[in-house]
């Protein structure tokens, strides 16, 4: 009889319930992320049943899954529990509108202690006058500084829904074609794909020890000339420059592009303005041709005053100058500056 009970208890044990997926919650949250990532970047197309979780486009969720597929490809080891999917996923989309996030944890099953804390730094302000975008980049290699007034920075893909938006396709395909010839131990490909990436404006960088795609940006100082390497108090300059930006994560404020194609922009780094710091410490000139802010002259002309950096020379040679008598020596003309 008692057996019969038990029997009787077993059959009537009620079944675990099933995700929006068809799966149960212990494993939806991995099973059904790691299978609609992988249908996307085959097909591109985001799950049908999102929609009805979240409030914004079919556009804005495809942006999300490219950011989301980016940050699965290069997480090593891959996520092995819905916590740490949470994560990754939070992590990756920590921009977009918090009702979305919140839906997407709801769509996955997610547990909802893994959502960040409810703040306003979601919320977007305005830009400077004149400001097309800003960029927020990786630590800068200090052999990435070429002189005191320019530098070569990274921004990572997946930390900037812009970037992510304009990833050409053929550089998924790219990265698809290396971690294929990886897997198969093709290390030749591999490198010869990583270079192909470097030459088209994107980079493969280690950081924390996983791999991040990078964009490549050329960066000019805005509104500051530094004395050329060759000119007197080049080298200096440069090791200033050096001293504030190498090694450390900044931000720069995008005013537009010049001749050269390079990004003209603020730059600043631990809240500290660039400019203001090497024009202070006569790292610089204002290169006034350009930029007629008024404090950049003050902050030129205390140092000049003090007899800092390069005034401690009484006539030091400004640099556009100088390039000008380059550039008439190489080519024999004569070309006319103001001062």
């Amino acid at each position: 009889m008692g057996n019969i009970l038990r029997s009787q208890k077993q059959q009537q044990k009620p079944q675990e319930p099933v995700d929006p997926h068809g799966l149960k919650p212990a494993t939806a949250a991995i099973a059904a992320l790691t299978r609609d990532l992988r249908s996307f970047e085959s097909s591109s197309v985001v799950p049908e049943g999102l929609g009805q979780h979240v409030t914004s486009s079919k556009k804005e969720q495809i942006t999300w899954y490219k950011y989301m597929s980016e940050a699965y490809r290069t997480t090593a080891p891959s996520p092995r529990t819905p916590a740490e999917a949470a994560q990754l996923v939070a992590t990756a989309l920590n921009w977009i509108p918090r009702v979305d996030l919140e839906g997407i944890f709801e769509f996955y099953n997610f547990p909802t202690s893994s959502l960040p804390a409810a703040s306003s730094n979601h919320l977007l302000t305005s830009l400077p006058a004149g400001v097309q975008f800003v960029l927020n980049t990786l630590p800068v290699n200090v052999n990435c500084i070429g002189d005191g007034d320019g530098f070569t920075a990274y921004v990572a893909i997946r930390d900037d829904p812009r970037e992510l938006a304009n990833v050409p396709q053929e550089v998924y395909e790219m990265l698809t074609a290396r971690t294929k010839a990886r897997i198969r131990r093709d290390y030749w490909s591999a490198d010869t794909l990583r270079s192909t990436l470097d030459k088209s404006g994107y980079k493969i960088i280690i950081c924390s020890g996983n791999e991040i795609l990078a964009r490549k940006y050329r960066i000019r100082l805005r509104g500051v000339d530094a004395p050329e390497l060759k000119m007197p108090y080049g080298k200096e300059s440069k090791n200033a420059l050096e001293k504030l930006i190498g090694g450390k994560s900044t931000k720069i404020y995008v005013y537009g592009q010049d001749q050269f194609e390079r990004y003209v922009g603020d730059i600043y780094c631990d809240s500290v303005f660039i400019q203001e710091e090497m024009l202070r410490n006569g790292h610089a000139w204002h290169f006034k041709n350009y930029d007629r802010r008024p404090e950049f002259s003050a902050w030129e002309r205390k140092a000049r005053a003090a007899r800092k950096g390069l005034w401690a020379s009484r006539n030091p040679e400004k640099p556009w100058h100088w390039r000008r008598d380059e550039r008439n020596e190489r080519h024999g003309t004569i070309e006319v500056y103001s001062s």
